[in-house]
């Protein structure tokens, strides 16, 4: 056999393979995302009242007002919070700097939200440092402190929080919580009268 009988069916097998797993089929998936799921295929992105971008249902953003839920920690790029940067502390259980991060959030969090047990959300970053949820428990302890902020009651905050509770996945999955974006942006669209840039 030549040289030249081996390498033609394997030049036409690259060929053939690389137009139908390098560019027919991501164009078929993309397709098929785009009909059947389009807001998920475009990035589950959030839009304020006016129809601007606000961000996504699936990237966590910092806010710091008091009129707002606040995530919890990242430490996704210099300041968290950076989706160009999405990673977690790297840090160990024993390591000093992060026993000391996590005392100066807990304590950030008693004065902010008064006594009483911490979640372990509103002290611990989330593996990409990008969760744009934390648990209703984060969010039950925000809420005096929201109310208070936006001059309106409780139980008004506590309604905007239970609308924007996400359930188990196939009732079974994962966890309940709370998208945070969502929340604040339902708190500034019903109480505007109080916002808070975050």
């Amino acid at each position: 056999m030549s040289l030249t009988s081996n390498l033609r069916p394997a030049v036409v097998s690259m060929v053939l393979f690389t137009a139908l797993l390098g560019v027919a089929y991501p164009l078929g998936v993309t397709a098929v995302s785009q009909a059947l799921f389009p807001a998920q295929a475009g990035g589950s992105l959030i839009r304020d009242a006016s129809g601007a971008i606000v961000g996504s249902a699936l990237i966590g953003q910092n806010f710091s007002g008091e009129a707002y839920l606040r995530p919890r920690p990242s430490a996704a790029g210099k300041d968290g919070y950076d989706a160009t940067s999405s990673s977690g502390s790297n840090l160990g259980p024993l390591n000093e700097d992060l026993a000391t991060r996590i005392k100066t959030d807990a304590e950030a969090s008693r004065v902010a939200d008064g006594a009483g047990p911490i979640p372990p959300d509103a002290v611990q970053a989330s593996a990409s440092g990008l969760d744009p949820h934390i648990s209703p428990e984060n969010a039950a302890r925000q809420i005096e402190r929201i109310a208070k902020a936006r001059g309106i009651q409780p139980l008004q905050v506590a309604e905007i929080v239970a609308q924007n509770t996400e359930g188990y996945l196939l009732g079974f999955i994962g966890r309940p919580r709370v998208n945070v974006l969502t929340a604040n942006l339902a708190l500034d669209a019903r109480y505007p009268k109080a916002q808070a840039k975050p």
